[in-house]
């Protein structure tokens, strides 16, 4: 590999330290987006209501797209991944249901967050 010119050195540092931050950022937003989605999970399952909302996800699908075309994001792109968080959610709220079902019926000893931590 040839020698890179220090200046440019530089720039690929100064661009990845910005990459780094916004990978942190975006992890971090993840976790508070997932914080918010246990807690609808313990709502629906309380009230015996299904983990999967098909008509939320279609709006929030057409929501994101038209976000991700306002930014110059790849449309397609912006729907992948939402819909890969919306299937993680989903296992979660799958998760809190079954242990919420356990609980009422005494048949478990989660408490119905899908939190519980695994060893």
């Amino acid at each position: 590999m040839s020698e890179i010119d220090e200046s440019v050195r530089a720039e690929l540092t100064r661009l990845r330290e910005s990459i780094d931050n916004i990978d942190a950022a975006v992890v971090h937003m993840l976790a508070e987006r997932f914080k918010c989605t246990q807690q609808v999970g313990v709502l629906k399952a309380q009230h015996h209501l299904p983990p999967a909302d098909p008509a939320r996800e279609g709006r929030q699908i057409t929501r994101l797209r038209q976000l991700a075309e306002n930014a110059k994001l790849d449309p397609a792109f912006a729907e992948k991944l939402l819909n890969f968080i919306i299937a993680e959610v989903i296992r979660h709220h799958e998760t809190i249901a079954d242990e919420t079902i356990a609980d009422e019926t005494g048949t478990g000893t989660g408490t119905g967050t899908g939190m519980e931590e695994k060893d």
